[in-house]
């Protein structure tokens, strides 16, 4: 018998605040451009390929704003070049509708984003702003990364896929393990849904997960094709429990644990192409 198995590159996008911690939850979270640039060089050198990105009030309070993201761009590029690729959200927090989180995007033509699929198409009715918008991302070269928190709603994006709302063959997923409370701590198991036999396959998909965990869940995401995504927005935690001093020290994690069983690490150049694939 011969031995095809070939260990894959995994992309590591760290997502150093969210949009709901404050430096109350940790002294280190990243609110200001010039903190979210030194982290980006931090986790650059920890292993990272991509930043996720969210802008901030000056209240802390979470926020949607294209010049807000021009400046967290800027103060990324001046200290990185092209080595990260940078994503922002369209997160909307029950702040934010659909067709200002749209606006916003267009607005700030980033590189990337992430759209949250129970955000931005909760219902068939929201489908053609949602095609819209993803059209317009297809036209202007915006990576983009569709975010689910259910296997269900991997199996609809599948069917508007199908249906020709979704304007690729495929597209970059993003599978939530977990949810945004208190007490969560998401296990490795978990994914197990999102890959069921039965379930539709991406050929780019990424998992996230909350709480200590973070980095077995992540990583067995990696092992079974995915890529990954780890950061201060779902966890504040090592493995062992204790706090992390850092989104760095949990890039490291994970990156030390993916090498040490062969895989390599794509950075941006790769992640770039990755995102595109062969049908974006």
């Amino acid at each position: 018998m011969t031995n095809t198995f070939q260990p894959q590159q995994v992309a590591i996008a760290v997502a150093p605040n969210g949009g709901r911690r404050t430096k109350l939850d940790h002294p280190a979270i990243p609110l200001t451009p010039t903190d979210m640039a030194r982290t980006a060089a931090e986790c650059l050198e920890s292993g990272a390929s991509m930043i996720h990105a969210h802008v901030r009030k000056s209240d802390g309070g979470h926020l949607l704003d294209a010049d807000a993201y021009r400046l967290v761009d800027a103060a990324i590029r001046s200290e990185v070049g092209n080595r990260l690729v940078i994503q922002i959200t369209t997160e909307a927090l029950g702040i934010y509708t659909p067709a200002e989180q749209i606006a916003v995007l267009k607005e700030a033509r980033p590189e990337a984003a992430s759209l949250a699929l129970r955000e931005l198409a909760p219902d068939e009715a929201a489908e053609p702003a949602f095609a819209d918008a993803l059209s317009w991302m297809k036209q202007e070269n915006v990576l983009p990364q569709v975010i689910l928190y259910h296997p269900s709603e991997a199996a609809r994006l599948n069917e508007m896929i199908r249906r020709g709302v979704v304007p690729w063959d495929d597209i970059p997923v993003l599978y939530v393990l977990g949810r945004y409370t208190a007490s969560q701590t998401s296990l490795p198991s978990d994914l197990l849904p999102f890959l069921a036999p039965e379930m539709p396959r991406f050929s780019n998909w990424s998992v996230c997960a909350f709480g200590r965990h973070e980095a077995a869940c992540v990583s067995t995401g990696a092992l079974l094709g995915g890529h990954v995504r780890v950061g201060f927005e779902n966890n504040l935690f090592l493995p062992d429990g204790e706090l992390a001093e850092s989104n760095a020290a949990l890039v490291e994690t994970v990156a030390v644990a993916v090498q040490a069983l062969g895989y390599g690490l794509c950075d941006a150049m790769a992640s770039r192409a990755l995102f595109r694939g062969p049908t974006l």
